[in-house]
C-alpha cells in the first residue's frame, strides 16, 4: 500500500452546552471528587435537543475543508465514524454530503462522491485512517473527508453513574490526500485490530437484536453499558502493545515521538499507557478533562485541540493509539 496519505486540514466542534460534574451531582449519586479521582473528567459537552451528530459533523467538516483550502466539490470520499448516527439509514455521511451541496442534481457534484458510515466505536477514527489510506492507494488523486462524530448523550442512562459521567458529544474531521502543498502530517502507518470474543465488554443496543414492537417501552439495553474494570485492563494492554509494535516496525524509540495522543476515555488509562511506554509526561496530550469520552471523535478533536494549544505543529512525529467496543483497538504513526 502506498504511503502517500497526508492530513491536510483539521476541524472540530463541540456543542456550547456544558454538563459539569456538579451538574451530575443533581442527577445521580455521585460527586465531583468521585468523578475526578476515577476518571479525570470535570465536564462534558452535550448536544441540545434537535441538534444531532450530523450537525456536529457538518461544522467540523467545514472547518477542516477551510483549513485544508479544499472545496466540498473536490471531495471524492466522505467517511463518517460513529456509533450514534442520526439514523441507521440514511448514513450520516450522506446527510453531510447533502448539506455540503454535493448533489447530483447540482451540476453533477454529488454523483461521484463515495459516502459511508462505519462503526468501530471509539476506534473509529483510526479505522477511518486505514480506509483513507486504502482509498488513496487505489486512487492517488482522491480527496478524503474523514469525520468522527458522536451524540452519545442520546444513548446514555443518566441514572447509571458508572456510565453517565464518562461520555460527551462532539465531532472532529480531517482532510486527507496524496502528497502535495499544504500537507501537515504524513500518515506513515496505521494498524487496526479486533477481538469479537470480548464483544460484551461494551454494548449499546438498538439494532435488530432488540425485538420491539410499536408502543413498547425501550428496554434497558438500548443504553450503553460496559464492564469497566475489564475494559480498563484490556485498553491499557492493547494500546501499549500496539504502540510498541508500531515503533518497532519503523525502527523508532519512544524518545523519537514528539507527541503521544491516546483515546481520551479516562485519565487513569492514558496515564497507565504512558507509564508503560515510558514516554515523558510532557509529550502526552490530554484533554479528557474538558470533553470526556467522545468515542470516535476523541482523536481528531484532540489533534485539533493540541494544535490550537501550540502542542502540535506540522511535521512533528505523532503516535496515536485507541481502544473501543467490539472490542477494537489500533495505533497510527504520523509525521
Amino acid at each position: 500500500m502506498t504511503n502517500s496519505c497526508h492530513i491536510c486540514g483539521l476541524g472540530s466542534y463541540v456543542p456550547p452546552k456544558i454538563l459539569t460534574n456538579r451538574d451530575l451531582e443533581k442527577l445521580v449519586d455521585t460527586s465531583d471528587e468521585w468523578i475526578m479521582s476515577r476518571t479525570g473528567i470535570r465536564q462534558r459537552h452535550i448536544l441540545d435537543s434537535g441538534v444531532n451528530a450530523s450537525d456536529a459533523a457538518l461544522v467540523a467538516a467545514r472547518a477542516a475543508l477551510t483549513d485544508a483550502g479544499v472545496s466540498a466539490g473536490e471531495l471524492t470520499h466522505i467517511f463518517v465514524a460513529t456509533c450514534s448516527p442520526d439514523y441507521f439509514c440514511p448514513s450520516t455521511a450522506c446527510l453531510v454530503a447533502g448539506r455540503l451541496g454535493l448533489s447530483a442534481r447540482s451540476e453533477g457534484h454529488g454523483a461521484h462522491v463515495m459516502c459511508m458510515d462505519f462503526n468501530a466505536a471509539c476506534s473509529g477514527f483510526l479505522y477511518g485512517l486505514e480506509l483513507a489510506r486504502s482509498a488513496l492507494s487505489l486512487r492517488p488523486d482522491a480527496v478524503v473527508l474523514l469525520i468522527g462524530a458522536e451524540a452519545l448523550s442520546r444513548r446514555i442512562d443518566f441514572s447509571d453513574r458508572s456510565t453517565c459521567v464518562l461520555f460527551g458529544d462532539g465531532a472532529g474531521a480531517v482532510v486527507l490526500r496524496g502528497a502535495g502543498t499544504g500537507c501537515l502530517w504524513r500518515v506513515r502507518d496505521s494498524v487496526c485490530c479486533a477481538d469479537g470474543s470480548m464483544h460484551d465488554l461494551i454494548v449499546m443496543g438498538g439494532g435488530s437484536a432488540m425485538e420491539v414492537k410499536k408502543g413498547d417501552a425501550l428496554p434497558d439495553d438500548f443504553f450503553l453499558a460496559m464492564q469497566g474494570r475489564e475494559v480498563f485492563r484490556q485498553a491499557v494492554r492493547s494500546m501499549t502493545a500496539e504502540s510498541l509494535a508500531m515503533l518497532e516496525r519503523h525502527g523508532m524509540q519512544v524518545s523519537d515521538i514528539d507527541l503521544f495522543i491516546a483515546h481520551q476515555a479516562n485519565l487513569r488509562i492514558i496515564e497507565a499507557v504512558g507509564s508503560r511506554l515510558g514516554i515523558a509526561e510532557d509529550k502526552v496530550f490530554i484533554n479528557v478533562q474538558d470533553y470526556a469520552n467522545t468515542s470516535a471523535a476523541t482523536l481528531p478533536l484532540a489533534l485539533d485541540d493540541a494544535r490550537s494549544q501550540g502542542r502540535l505543529k506540522p511535521g512533528m512525529k505523532v503516535l496515536l493509539a485507541t481502544f473501543g467496543g467490539g472490542i477494537t483497538w489500533g495505533a497510527a504513526l504520523l509525521g
